[in-house]
């Protein structure tokens, strides 16, 4: 008896040392994928191979980091709001272009597409005190812009850019002006039990039982769960039931903590849609809800309304676009 019950101890022990390896050895690697298997870190085409008018952005993060990002406009003079968006974990921000080329023409918008540290041409090795600092410069460069209105900025984040768009917007209440998250993780302590089941009593967010003594290994928790709670703006939930990445029912849970703290919540399911293409099996109804939201939410400034006599009131931008 004495024989079994250690083979079964050692046993035991020999999985969460080996989990424990693979956490610490792989971890980071499995959060940030710039690269796709079979593709260089490079951008497989630019914005102008979609006839889109763009600008080549150049930012520094507070810790010196050289980033590149891409500015894109509908039409010079626009008048709609700002979308910065933050794309999900693998690959870079080219792989995301006819998602942005739709959403300019159905939402009229400008989007500024910011490259994470160590994707695309950004230098660096990502991580997640270093994306937040990246994700700030992008924010920041947006509101000394004079060629939008710095009122009308929306944070939209798919995935892991979900988790970086709400720590942003948490920390920026006076410069976001609403929030998008699609399919979105809770945490990525709460990701660990998903992609690897056999360490999820060792790892795991708030929610899940386990005595979670390992999760000091995790180096980005990305714990948007105890973030979104926090946040202030008016917040869209975007949910796509098929996800085979991240259950859907971390959205349902980031939307239940939002909600009852925040008034300005709205969720929306899709029933057909999965992790990367809810944009696209929504149809419609996708664009139809992020328009109308916009439309409730981040308003557009009637020039009467913000000004007298052809004059911005003290402390207002006008709502036009000037270049």
């Amino acid at each position: 008896m004495v024989y079994y019950v250690s083979l079964l101890f050692y046993g035991v022990g020999g999985i969460v040392v080996v989990g424990m390896a693979l956490l610490v050895a792989f971890q980071e690697k499995l959060v940030y994928v710039p690269v796709l298997p079979g593709l260089t870190k490079s951008y497989p085409i630019t914005p102008a191979r979609l006839r889109l008018d763009y600008e080549d952005v150049w930012l520094r993060s507070s810790d010196g980091v050289r980033l590149h990002a891409w500015f894109i406009k509908l039409f010079p003079d626009c008048r709609g709001p700002t979308i910065l968006f933050f794309q999900e974990n693998a690959g870079n921000i080219a792989h995301r272009l006819e998602m942005i080329r739709i959403m300019l023409q159905r939402l009229q918008c400008n989007v500024f597409m910011l490259s994470y540290r160590g994707y695309g041409a950004s230098d660096g090795y990502p991580s997640q005190h270093g994306i937040i600092n990246d994700a700030q410069a992008a924010l920041d460069h947006l509101t000394q812009r004079t060629d939008i209105d710095p009122n009308r900025i929306v944070v939209f984040g798919r995935s892991l850019g979900g988790a970086v768009g709400a720590v942003l917007t948490k920390n920026n209440p006076d410069k976001v002006a609403a929030l998008i998250l699609e399919n979105t993780f809770t945490s990525i302590l709460d990701m660990v039990g998903v992609l690897l089941p056999f360490l999820k009593w060792f790892i795991g967010g708030p929610g899940t039982k386990g005595p979670k003594i390992l999760n000091f290994l995790v180096l980005s928790p990305w714990s948007t769960i105890d973030i979104i709670g926090q946040v202030k703006q008016p917040i869209l939930f975007l949910s796509g039931l098929q996800d085979e990445m991240v259950p859907s029912s971390h959205m349902q849970m980031l939307y239940a903590k939002a909600a009852a703290h925040n008034r300005q919540c709205l969720f929306v399911e899709f029933p057909t849609g999965m992790h990367m293409d809810t944009w696209l099996a929504g149809g419609d109804h996708y664009w139809i809800t992020i328009q109308q939201f916009f439309e409730k939410q981040v308003p557009e400034k009637k020039e009467n309304e913000s000004s007298q006599n052809g004059h911005a009131a003290p402390g207002e931008q006008p709502s036009f676009c000037i270049l």
